[in-house]
C-alpha cells in the first residue's frame, strides 16, 4: 500500500512538473501551450482525487489503519 501511495503522489507531481515546463515553455503557440498545460493541471487534480479515494476505500476495506495522535 506504501508503494502505490507513493507511486500516486510520484505521478501528481511530474504533472505538476510538466504544467510548469509548458507554463514556462516559449514559442509561437501559446493557444496550444496553454491548453497543454490545462490537461497537466486537470490531470493532477484527477490524480489527488483518485489517491484520496483509494486511500478512503483502502480504510474502509481494513488494508490500512490510522495511527494518529490519541484523543486521550
Amino acid at each position: 500500500m506504501k508503494i502505490l501511495v507513493a507511486l500516486g503522489f510520484l505521478a501528481i507531481l511530474a504533472s505538476l512538473g510538466s504544467a510548469l515546463f509548458f507554463m514556462m515553455r516559449t514559442g509561437k503557440d501559446d493557444q496550444k501551450r496553454g491548453q497543454r498545460m490545462a490537461w497537466a493541471l486537470a490531470l493532477r487534480v484527477g490524480l489527488s482525487i483518485l489517491l484520496f479515494v483509494c486511500m478512503l476505500l483502502a480504510w474502509k476495506l481494513g488494508y490500512i489503519q490510522p495511527t494518529g495522535v490519541p484523543l486521550e
